[in-house]
């Protein structure tokens, strides 16, 4: 049953302070039942949710949780009431896990010596997961496309060779099996977030999917785009915010939205990652970015690097040059190490 705003208490709070709660809803006009929700202790409003900000309610001691549900995901939220962190395991790599993911590698694929080279480079670093582009959604009809089927067959000739799990984009249904066939984890690009057909198949896959959040997209949004998965059955959805649209932004494209990220952390249990490359839009950027989404308590980042970036045929001015992509990730493993230390205190 889905209600307009439920109200999560706390287990141990007293009858003093529930009655408190209690008394300062009915003085202001709302009608409320008591229920238990996966053995917690909630209220749930049924009468004028409006009269009631969840930021107010969540002032009382009694109170664990506000949580509104009356358009949004119950299914993406649903672990987050039961204070669950939703863990994707992927070849032994737990994602959402104490470990930072990492996931890396080129934009796209040009030649399987090309992914060869950077993904056995990424292999020493320690990185979890390959991330490679076969079919590449462009903006202009004249930019390159992606290699296709031909691309597909170099990654999982590379995937096989270093044992790196890979994550690559999946456009269309037609194209399920496949990528499928190749792919440990669905990558939905940022114009594909709306895709709702594509979102229902991959619904019924079992394998995880990456959810790119599109430019524009307020993150009610884009819970509801991973409902859809989640609704068809398949629970292992990871959410990727690649920066959003900002008239005055310094590149003229997107910026990394800060506030909607922790605003997703703290609405959803799903994974969270960030994309910084697309984020930033330019090289230098990336890693300050990167940092900035590691110390606020993300799950990960997927980062664009490649062996010779003047020379890439997509996305080349925001792909890091190895040396560079070293760096920063022995930065960010410091900076994630300093955080949990922090929170064991």
């Amino acid at each position: 049953m889905l209600f307009e705003l439920i109200i999560i208490l706390r287990p141990e709070s007293k009858e003093a302070e529930r009655k408190e709660l209690k008394k300062f809803l009915e003085d202001t006009g709302i009608r409320y039942n008591e229920t238990d929700l996966n053995g917690l202790p909630v209220i749930h409003i049924i009468e004028n949710p409006h009269l009631l900000d969840s930021r107010i309610a969540e002032d009382f001691s009694a109170v664990n949780r506000a949580v509104r549900l009356s358009s949004p995901s119950p299914l993406a939220v649903q672990d987050k009431l039961r204070q669950k962190k939703k863990t994707i395991s992927v070849k032994g790599h737990v994602i959402g896990g104490s470990s930072l993911t990492v996931i890396a590698g080129p934009c796209s694929i040009e030649s399987y010596d090309q992914l060869r080279d950077i993904a056995f480079l990424l292999k020493r670093a320690g990185i979890n997961i390959l991330r490679a582009g076969a079919f590449k959604p462009r903006t202009s009809p004249y930019s390159f496309q992606g290699l296709g089927k031909t691309g597909l067959d170099d990654l999982k000739r590379v995937a096989n060779e270093t044992g790196m799990p890979v994550v690559t984009e999946i456009m269309d249904t037609r194209d399920l099996d496949i990528v499928s066939s190749v792919a440990d984890i669905f990558q939905v690009g940022m114009r594909n977030m709306r895709n709702y057909p594509l979102l229902k198949e991959l619904g019924k896959t079992t394998k995880p999917v990456l959810l790119k959040r599109a430019m524009d997209a307020p993150v009610e949004e884009w819970l509801l785009s991973a409902e859809y998965i989640l609704k068809e059955g398949n629970e292992n959805v990871i959410l990727c915010e690649r920066g959003v649209l900002n008239a005055p932004s310094c590149n003229g494209r997107t910026i990394m939205d800060l506030n909607g990220i922790l605003d997703v952390m703290e609405r959803s249990a799903l994974p969270v990652i960030v994309d910084p490359s697309h984020a930033a839009a330019e090289r230098s950027k990336v890693a300050p970015l990167a940092k900035a989404a590691v110390a606020a308590g993300t799950d990960g980042v997927m980062i664009e690097v490649h062996p010779n970036p003047h020379r890439a045929l997509s996305d080349g001015f925001q792909a890091l040059f190895p040396a560079q992509f070293e760096i920063l990730i022995a930065d960010l493993r410091k900076i994630r190490e300093l955080i949990q230390s922090q929170e064991k205190r």
